[in-house]
């Protein structure tokens, strides 16, 4: 359906190219034969001046060598005149070539007409069977569906970037928290090994202390002992 619609606009910019090009055939045939017109008119004043020349050569019994200006001098003007007439006849040429190119155009357009035509008759059928008034309002609604449908398509393009866009930025946040929790459990491992280090310490602290504790006990036992002994000397 898409196809027979898109061939159907084709038909109607056919049409319309058609028609314009009718009426550039026609006003090509109308410039055409205002020249024909003109190149006509340009000869018959030629030959009316070349036949008031010789009347007047013959009748005004002027001197030979007035003739012979007169003479070099329509031989200068006819000169001119033949080659404004050789460039009148290569415009008609080219509007001729023209003019035949704008008419296998027409009948390229006249034939591709008649193949779409098919189409034409389909979307009539359509529009009687529809709630659509006439083809323009169906091409309308048909243009409408399909900016729709390219919204819908850039929407959803839109979306799936920034889908994308979110898994990236969710992979960059997990390893950043990943990076984050190795770092914490490399602390964490350091601060147990410290710990563990300064229990150590206590415990030799402590052990230090405890025999510090016995020493001193026994240097008390032996101060005392020392004093007893001193006492009975005395």
């Amino acid at each position: 359906e898409e196809d027979s619609i898109n061939s159907f606009i084709c038909v109607l910019k056919k049409m319309k190219e058609m028609r314009l090009m009718e009426k550039v055939v026609e006003e090509t045939e109308e410039a055409f034969t205002e020249r024909m017109e003109t190149l006509a008119e340009q000869w018959r004043d030629l030959h009316a001046r070349r036949a008031q020349l010789k009347a007047h050569v013959v009748t005004s019994g002027t001197t030979v060598k007035e003739e012979e200006r007169l003479r070099t001098q329509a031989l200068e003007k006819a000169k001119e005149e033949k080659v404004e007439i050789s460039k009148k006849e290569s415009e008609f040429l080219r509007a001729g070539r023209k003019l035949e190119s704008l008419r296998k155009q027409h009948q390229e357009l006249s034939k591709k007409l008649l193949k779409y035509s098919l189409f034409k008759r389909y979307l009539e059928e359509v529009v009687e069977n529809s709630q659509f008034c006439d083809i323009e309002e169906l091409i309308n609604h048909y243009k409408a569906l399909v900016r729709t449908r390219k919204d819908l398509l850039q929407s959803q393009w839109w979306q799936r970037q920034l889908l994308e866009q979110g898994k990236v930025l969710q992979q960059q946040n997990r390893a950043e928290k990943e990076a984050e929790m190795l770092q914490c459990k490399n602390d964490l491992a350091q601060l147990q090994e410290s710990l563990d280090q300064a229990q150590r310490d206590i415990q030799q602290w402590e052990d230090g202390w405890a025999e510090c504790q016995d020493r001193a006990a026994r240097k008390a036992m032996e101060l005392k002992s020392l004093n007893m002994a001193i006492h009975s000397l005395f």
